[in-house]
């Protein structure tokens, strides 16, 4: 029997994160070689996502990071993973990914949200009156902006007119789920933070989907989280960063990406340890003889088309370390 991973391709999503005592430049200088080093590894896609307000990531002005990223390689497809459109007015969007499209042809990819990304406070002020209510309307008007030119058209986005710059939904629930289904886009689900809804997502998505211009049949990408090394004891090692961001994000005690500890015992209570562990189910942490087995078994239970890593490792090397490894696992990019 082969393997099922061997027949997928396999993206990167990284948040820019901030570590202790970096500044912002440090985090994107970081995330440049990062890019850099997975295209070497084959990987197809790298994506940044659009938070706000949160001193461990530095992702919050995601076109302009695009722009830099795609800038600094050269094959690699560079998006958004994504942009949450109710922060923004889809005109803007288009000229903004029209713009990256028009610099990188063939390289940028579209995924949106529907969150937030924030606080309610800065939600607020980010969104000034609009609602998530919206958000169909706007990814149709998205669409409408990117496609070509059609006669009695009065507001254009250029750049951004003609280049059907490829949209993915983003979603952690059924509803995006259902809305991709039914626009014909391509859905990614965000398993690596929200796994209760993975099978019922991805259930509806294939179910329910249209055939539309940009796709012919459902295609589905799920994001985990995966820490390799060399070792189990390494990888569970560097694996207690990952581990106090979560907690983190339990406690609502945002910081920075902290360096590993010998014992997370000593950190959080058992309750915390399983809430943790939950929120964060889909995660492949071990050497490539622990991890390989436990990804294919993911892959052929989910059917997945296409898998996003999210690899949050204090150290830079040991990082890309981790994505060397896992991109053994699956199929090269162009292939």
């Amino acid at each position: 029997m082969g393997s099922r991973l061997k027949e997928i391709p396999a993206g990167v999503l990284d948040l820019a994160t901030l570590r202790e005592g970096d500044t912002p430049s440090d985090a994107l200088t970081r995330s440049l070689s990062l890019a850099r080093a997975v295209e070497r590894f084959g990987y197809t896609r790298i994506w940044y996502a659009e938070h706000h307000n949160m001193e461990n990531i530095a992702s919050s002005a995601t076109a302009v990071l695009i722009g830099y990223i795609a800038g600094g390689t050269t094959s690699i497809r560079v998006g958004s993973g994504g942009i949450m459109l109710p922060n923004h007015a889809p005109l803007i969007v288009a000229e903004q990914f029209g713009t990256l499209e028009a610099l990188y042809p063939g390289r940028i990819d579209l995924g949106l949200g529907r969150a937030p990304g924030t606080d309610p406070l800065t939600s607020r002020a980010l969104r000034r009156g609009t609602s998530v209510e919206d958000f169909p309307a706007d990814v149709q008007a998205l669409r409408n902006y990117l496609a070509p030119y059609q006669e009695g058209n009065r507001v254009r986005a250029i750049p951004g007119e003609g280049s059907e710059v490829p949209i993915w939904l983003l979603g952690s629930s059924t509803f995006s789920a259902r809305l991709a289904a039914a626009m014909g886009l391509p859905f990614a689900f965000a398993s690596h933070f929200a796994p209760t809804y993975l099978y019922e997502a991805l259930g509806i998505y294939r179910q329910h989907f249209q055939p539309s211009p940009q796709l012919e049949a459902p295609y589905a990408l799920a994001c985990i989280n995966v820490i390799a090394a060399d070792t189990d004891a390494e990888a569970h090692k560097l694996a207690t960063s990952f581990y106090g961001l979560a907690l983190g994000i339990i406690r609502d005690r945002r910081r920075p990406l902290q360096p590993p500890v010998e014992d997370m015992d000593a950190l959080w209570s058992v309750p915390e340890r399983e809430a943790v562990r939950a929120m964060m189910q889909y995660s492949f942490i071990g050497s490539p003889a622990t991890i390989q087995p436990a990804l294919e078994d993911f892959a052929v239970r989910t059917a997945i088309d296409e898998i996003m890593i999210c690899a949050h490792i204090y150290d830079e090397q040991a990082k890309i370390r981790s994505y060397e490894i896992a991109s053994d696992f699956f199929r090269p990019a162009g292939i």
